[in-house]
């Protein structure tokens, strides 16, 4: 199959990331931090080294300040639901995925307020708006990085501005750029950044991790085992034990691990100039189709290697269906989990053909891809 769906899971994945994770469960496949044995003291610094990596990628001081989750789902929880109280205000913009704005509205039942902010139909943001959408009980602003609809870039270093002057916390969702694009918690004054493991980061399913800035207190929604403290009753407060009770996904970290040493290696530039590369190939061949209308900047240096597409008034689903059946082309359809983002760009009803590109797409795959569509418009 040519696999156009990078952006819900990247795949393939590199070679050593597979490796890394067989080695694991037939070497080491012992349970981290809990026990004093050999296999368990390596499992524990395979999960150590995961920490180490994140935080030379994102510039992050303390590996401890490293929370993995199982997905950029949990952690965006973690962090929305662990910061907000009674009373407070969170601001958010309408190109956000459902793991966003699902937590902000389920908080209303608790008297926390939100704004969020409308988009223009490319998905582009103003941060005068954020600005503008400020009360005296903001206490967060929660962005995406990337739409996973249009890959509409947000400006995060400007709105991380905004919040610092404000003294408003800032949550970024880097799910769909995370090991593409150059992000620096510090330099961007981000506080909490939720990342998905599976994704740019090559890593497996399962994985993903919260970067909590130091000080800023964040509730933990589980208690259980931490391997630390074991004769007290109640949850350790210490990081990262507090919000991760339980036996992790070692194999998964470990093959994140290995993921991220593949992109350092490689080098984010390459992998970015790349993507970029291949988008616009994309684009450029997309725009010479008659009756297929492409959504967001149309241009790769304000949008990520997602491209949404439709052919007329044609339903997206059935369109991804003759290209599953008919070229053996995978991409997805639909609403994509984000219905304001949809509603933003104007195809909430119809959805749209979303073609996402990965490090390993080839240019023939997407010769490919076009010469699918060109047929398909042909034939309708």
């Amino acid at each position: 199959m040519i696999y156009l769906d990078n952006a819900a899971t990247s795949y393939p994945k590199p070679e050593a990331v597979y490796e890394a994770m067989i080695d694991n469960m037939k070497n080491f496949g012992a349970n981290p931090g809990r026990s004093g044995h050999k296999m368990a003291l390596e499992a524990g610094r395979g999960i150590f080294k995961g920490r180490e990596l994140i935080c030379s990628l994102f510039n992050i001081d303390d590996p401890m300040q490293v929370v993995f989750t199982s997905n950029a789902t949990e952690a965006l929880n973690l962090a929305i639901k662990g910061i907000l109280n009674e009373g407070d205000h969170v601001i958010t913009t309408s190109m956000e995925h459902n793991s966003v704005l699902r937590p902000i509205k389920s908080l209303e039942n608790y008297n926390i307020d939100n704004t969020i902010v409308q988009c223009d139909e490319t998905g582009g943001l103003s941060p005068e708006l954020i600005k503008r959408a400020i009360k005296t009980n903001t206490k967060l602003i929660v962005t995406t990085h990337a739409s996973n609809v249009t890959g509409t870039l947000m400006p995060i270093e400007e709105i991380g501005k905004i919040a610092k002057e404000n003294e408003i916390l800032f949550l970024v969702d880097a799910a769909q750029t995370a090991g593409v694009y150059d992000i620096d918690v510090k330099k961007m004054n981000i506080d909490l950044l939720a990342v998905a493991g599976h994704k740019g980061l090559m890593g497996p399913q399962g994985t993903g991790f919260l970067y909590i800035k130091e000080g800023v207190e964040v509730r933990h929604f589980k208690e259980g085992g931490t391997g630390s403290k074991s004769q007290e009753l109640i949850q350790p407060l210490m990081l990262p034990d507090r919000y991760e009770s339980g036996t992790p996904n070692t194999p998964g970290i470990v093959g994140l691990t290995a993921g991220i040493e593949f992109l350092l290696k490689e080098g984010l530039e390459k992998v970015r100039s790349k993507e970029e590369e291949l988008t616009q190939y994309f684009i450029d061949g997309l725009k010479k189709i008659e009756g297929v209308k492409i959504y967001g900047p149309q241009d790769v240096k304000k949008q990520a290697a997602v491209v949404s597409i439709n052919i007329g008034e044609e339903d997206s689903s059935e369109i991804a269906y003759i290209l599953d059946k008919v070229f053996d082309i995978g991409v997805r359809p639909g609403l994509h989990c984000a219905p304001m983002a949809h509603k933003t760009i104007g195809t909430f009803e119809q959805g749209t053909v979303r073609f996402s590109i990965g490090y390993f797409t080839k240019k023939e795959e997407l010769d490919a891809a076009l010469a699918a569509l060109k047929s398909i418009c042909e034939e309708l």
